[in-house]
């Protein structure tokens, strides 16, 4: 009869009530028949504690519901005592607030990992996107540098042979600028690279030293780039300049940087105007525009392949990154070609800007 009392326990975890039952009831077989011995409590206990961690909730209140009045026989029958009968509920009640400490933990348990999971997920999906932004981040880059770079190297060579007899020391000057414009985009691109490739120092250690990113004090200096080529350009600011965040100077100058080439690309163009405008209510609009007068001059011929826009896309990508805006099309009157970005002002630390 004890083996009955035990046998059950096989099964406790995939029947934790059907179990108990048939403990229950061989135990009150036992004492019906005055089996020999002393009957054995921990089979009931073990499954007690099974069913308030495991079973569902409706077999939870039915080992409440039936537990504590068979108990009440149980102690009847043998003893009637006081005493056994508190040590018998006590008993049973701290089995069972064991077995539902245990699901609750398990319960808890669970919640973290699902939780956990779904961080892992959100950090996998972040890190996914973020890598992605970094990707078009460093297409723009390169496609600022190289195609500015490359359209004043174009139009430096297309000049350089109509005055090579006629005016010797202009072509010098084009082929001059054209070596520059080559050497300042290598300068830009071994940054860039180096940036990516974290090469190591002469020590050993990770070089730290990085070429400055272009800022607002560099608008007159590329101006001067385009200036080099023939075509007049002009820069002004208007209005009160306020400190900018690096990453928005960056982001001002390299959009000058693809207008200009742009205006470089395709002929046309006899004036360009560069103008930045710092509104009253922080915002910073920059302009760029041109006559697209069809005056023959040494600018380059649009081929096959123009850059399908990438830049323009380019452009309207760096104004959204910072909350800005970015429009393109004719100038005032319908003349000329007009690309302008506004911008809301992210105040950094004091820098200088030139007019």
């Amino acid at each position: 009869m004890t083996t009955l009392i035990v046998l059950p326990l096989l099964w406790r975890t995939r029947a934790p009530f059907t179990s108990l039952l048939c403990i229950t009831v061989a135990g009150f077989v036992y004492l019906a028949t005055d089996g020999p011995g002393q009957p054995l409590p921990y089979s009931p206990l073990v499954a007690i504690f099974t069913v308030a961690a495991q079973g569902g909730l409706r077999q939870r209140r039915f080992a409440i519901g039936l537990g504590l009045p068979l108990i009440a026989v149980s102690v009847a029958i043998r003893t009637n005592t006081a005493r056994e009968y508190l040590f018998a509920f006590f008993l049973f009640t701290m089995v069972y607030v064991l077995g539902v400490l245990a699901r609750t933990r398990q319960a808890y348990t669970e919640a973290v990992e699902l939780r956990a999971a779904e961080l892992e997920k959100a950090r996998q999906a972040e890190a996914e996107r973020a890598v992605e932004r970094e990707r078009a981040r460093i297409a723009r880059e390169m496609h600022d540098i190289l195609s500015h770079a490359v359209s004043l190297m174009i139009v430096q060579a297309e000049a350089g042979p109509l005055v090579v007899r006629s005016d010797p020391e202009r072509a010098e000057a084009a082929f001059d600028a054209i070596a520059g414009a080559g050497r300042d985009a290598m300068v830009q691109l071994r940054r860039m690279l180096g940036v990516l490739k974290d090469e190591p120092s002469a020590a050993g250690e990770p070089s730290t030293s990085r070429s400055p990113q272009p800022t607002l004090a560099g608008l007159e200096d590329l101006v001067g780039e385009v200036r080099r080529t023939g075509l007049p350009v002009t820069l002004a600011v208007e209005g009160r300049p306020r400190p900018l965040a690096p990453d928005v100077q960056v982001t001002v100058y390299r959009v000058v940087q693809e207008a200009l080439t742009n205006v470089l690309r395709h002929a046309g163009a006899t004036t360009v105007s560069v103008r930045l405008t710092w509104t009253p209510d922080d915002r910073l609009t920059v302009s760029v525009e041109n006559d697209a007068a069809d005056v023959p001059g040494p600018r380059v011929r649009p081929g096959p392949d123009t850059g399908g826009g990438r830049g323009l896309v380019g452009i309207r990508e760096r104004a959204a990154a910072h909350g800005g805006t970015a429009a393109a099309g004719p100038g005032p009157g319908g003349r000329g070609y007009r690309v302008a970005v506004d911008l809301p002002v992210v105040v950094s630390s004091p820098t200088e800007v030139r007019r």
